[in-house]
């Protein structure tokens, strides 16, 4: 394995990009610089009365644009140089999916398993109080959202601790995204980052040129698809994908993989792994290992969707996929990405695949200040046009709709179908995007999408006066 550390392996990534760019030196190292890390440890009284010392972090890559963004990671493992890698990778996604934030990054080194309920309680509303005492959540100033090991849950407590100190209560619960739908969450949020993945495998199999040098007809119905992790990623983009008509024939979760070249029916392994604990022995399904063996197993479509550092030099020739979508955030490492792209593999990076939840949370931020909900004062007029437009049809033909079509039909958009469209079309738009940036500089989507992220960050400072 590399031994660069992430932080290093997507700032190599980074130069590979700039190298293409005649921006000032200068420039480029504000661009790639982390601006602010913060360090910080904190008590926790466990129940049995016993204390323990918590470490946490939260970084801030770009203040090109504020507020902030980014998730909060609960994992023991931990460290300053991810969540700063991390921060740097929300920065260049939000810059891809026109997002107006600068990234950010924060994690807890915990294992939540290892805490009751009501520990996690206090390590979050802890962890949020330090967070405020240096200036470091706020609507405007940096704003979390879930990651690994966390959910609307932790949101909830986020929201709750900081809206009692907050200097402006009245924009206060849009301090956090991710937050459940009754506590000013927007619908769709929790899908959205698999949602995002599945567009971006869709809209990347429509065209034809790029699907023939894969060996590959376009159109996704009957691709072959592998999944790593089915966790809240991988399984909202797997069961997308098989919606949109892939076939799953691998999929892997952290106790092993599985593969059936006939297809796997994702509900159904689920259900198999509630009751037993594991997707291993699921019946007609062949057992190829640990969690890592399902990357190398024979399909069209790959979508790592765990954990970074999944793929390196040490596995990378062995990959069979020819399209990789990276659900997980650096599940590619630099030197498995410079072993794919000789082997002729589309890579739909990570800082544009996966950038669904962010664009959903921008969405939900929005929606919190703005305090109403998306598609309120809209959705019974545009019932009542389609009710007149079903209605002229209907005369005119003499044929009445049934009852079902007829509430088809006249349908208005509600919360979750805006918030869907609105992600449907920054994922194409994003990708028509870098693809065009890949075609006019000759190069890779990664490289691409870092050197369209790049531009953008740069047109943002030069537009603040710092730079020519």
């Amino acid at each position: 394995m590399s031994q660069l550390s992430f932080f290093e392996q997507v700032n190599r990534m980074f130069d590979r990009a700039a190298s293409y760019l005649d921006h000032p030196k200068g420039l480029i190292e504000q661009i790639r610089m982390v601006n602010s890390v913060y360090r910080m440890e904190f008590p926790l009284r466990r129940d049995d009365g016993s204390v323990e010392t918590i470490e946490a972090y939260r970084a801030e890559h770009s203040h090109h644009k504020l507020p902030t963004k980014g998730g909060i990671r609960y994992a023991d493992y931990v460290n300053e140089d991810e969540v700063m890698a991390l921060a740097a990778l929300m920065t260049y996604k939000c810059a891809i999916v026109d997002v107006p934030f600068g990234g950010a990054k924060g994690g807890i080194k915990v294992n939540s398993r290892d805490y009751s309920t009501a520990e996690l309680e206090r390590i979050t509303r802890r962890y949020t109080f330090e967070l405020a005492k240096k200036n470091f959540i706020g609507p405007g100033i940096d704003v979390p959202a879930p990651d690994y090991g966390s959910g609307p849950r932790e949101m909830a407590w986020i929201m709750d601790t900081y809206n009692q100190i907050a200097p402006d209560p009245l924009n206060a619960i849009a301090c956090v995204t991710g937050k459940p739908v009754g506590q000013g969450g927007v619908r769709g949020r929790k899908e959205a980052t698999g949602r995002g993945v599945y567009f971006a495998v869709r809209e990347a199999c429509t065209f034809e040129d790029d699907m023939a040098k894969l060996g590959l007809t376009p159109g996704l119905p009957g691709k072959t698809v592998a999944v790593q992790g089915l966790g809240n990623v991988g399984y909202h983009a797997a069961k997308f994908i098989e919606e949109g008509g892939g076939k799953l024939v691998g999929l892997s979760e952290i106790e092993g993989s599985i593969y059936n070249a006939d297809g796997l029916d994702l509900e159904s392994v689920m259900a198999f792994r509630k009751e037993t604990g594991s997707i291993v022995g699921y019946p007609g399904s062949t057992h190829l290992g640990d969690a890592r063996a399902v990357l190398e197993c024979a399909c069209d479509v790959l979508v790592p969707a765990a954990l970074e550092g999944q793929i390196t030099r040490e596995n990378a020739a062995r990959i069979q996929a020819k399209l990789i979508a990276e659900g997980a955030n650096g599940p590619v490492d630099a030197d498995g990405d410079d072993i794919l792209r000789e082997k002729g593999v589309l890579i739909l990076p990570d800082i544009y695949a996966n950038a669904g939840g962010v664009t959903v949370s921008y969405f939900e931020w929005l929606r919190n200040l703005q305090h109403v909900r998306f598609g309120r004062m809209s959705k019974r007029s545009e019932q009542a046009t389609q009710e007149r437009i079903v209605q002229a049809v209907e005369r005119a033909t003499g044929t009445p709709f049934d009852a079902d079509t007829r509430r088809e039909l006249i349908h208005g958009a509600d919360e979750v179908d805006l918030v869907n469209s609105g992600l449907e079309d920054t994922m194409i738009a994003a990708y028509h995007e870098i693809r065009d940036v890949a075609k006019q500089y000759n190069v890779d989507l990664r490289t691409a999408a870092f050197i369209d992220a790049i531009n953008k960050v740069a047109v943002a400072y030069g537009q603040m006066g710092i730079w020519p």
